[in-house]
């Protein structure tokens, strides 16, 4: 696990570790799904699970800086939309970026904007992630995918809440959170040179790691028995039991 580099991080850190009470905005209404624990649209009845639960819940009452580790396919985004949904800014926008996704010529433009007739094709001027979700919360999927120059911005933007869009010349303040995620070992990252490590260090302010289905024990009978029912409702049959296959990395049923 990684430590906090700065003071607020080492609040956060330390309510963690504690044990604080939860503020009340923050206080999530477990509900049971037969066997099953549910928080937002995550499901789970391991031990494991559980202690994710409970982390989600104390990490929504703080206002830091977390980063989602696990396999792909484990759920990261819907421990970054938990964490949204149990804040104080559920109002507010969620925005989700996959970093991967986003050829090295778009990305700076998708997470910062641009202003109109700043480059060829830039027929309008286009608000970028961080503006849209100014107030909210934004989340960086495959966060060492994003190009190493690129990561230069982004560190500056989350060490001064400040940015400017391609071609403009005036600083745009917002008040966003950022929760990146990565399949990645970061360390691993940093020494290949796909992850600078002063923004290795910004993003672990409140590490999380996702644990795969396959380590999940009882987990997968009971979510395969769950979306049975689910298919059941949906179209009308009866089938009585199912049986989980697991696929990929051991994190998807089918």
């Amino acid at each position: 696990m990684f430590e906090p580099t700065t003071n607020n991080g080492a609040d956060s850190f330390a309510l963690l570790q504690t044990g604080a009470p939860v503020t009340e905005f923050a206080r999530p209404k477990r509900r049971t799904h037969g066997r099953l624990q549910r928080m937002c649209e995550l499901y789970g009845s391991c031990d494991s699970m559980r202690t994710l639960f409970d982390t989600i819940e104390r990490v929504a009452s703080v206002n830091a800086t977390v980063v989602v580790l696990g396999e792909s396919g484990s759920g990261k985004e819907l421990v970054a939309n938990a964490i949204h949904q149990l804040s104080e800014r559920r109002n507010r926008p969620f925005v989700a970026v996959n970093c991967g996704a986003l050829p090295e010529t778009l990305i700076e433009s998708e997470l910062f904007g641009h202003e109109r007739g700043s480059f060829t094709g830039a027929a309008r001027t286009h608000r970028g992630c961080f503006e849209r979700a100014s107030g909210g919360t934004l989340f960086l999927d495959e966060i060492t995918e994003m190009p190493v120059d690129m990561q230069v911005r982004l560190l500056r933007a989350l060490e001064s809440g400040r940015f400017s869009r391609i071609g403009g010349d005036q600083e745009i303040a917002v008040d966003v959170r950022v929760i990146a995620a990565s399949n990645r070992d970061l360390r691993g990252a940093v020494a290949a040179g796909k992850l600078r490590e002063d923004l290795m260090y910004r993003l672990c302010v409140i590490p999380i790691t996702v644990p795969p289905l396959r380590d999940r024990g009882g987990d997968t009978l009971l979510l395969a028995e769950m979306f049975l029912e689910q298919l059941n409702e949906e179209n009308a049959t009866r089938c009585a039991s199912a049986w989980p296959r697991i696929r990929g990395p051991g994190t998807c049923v089918s």
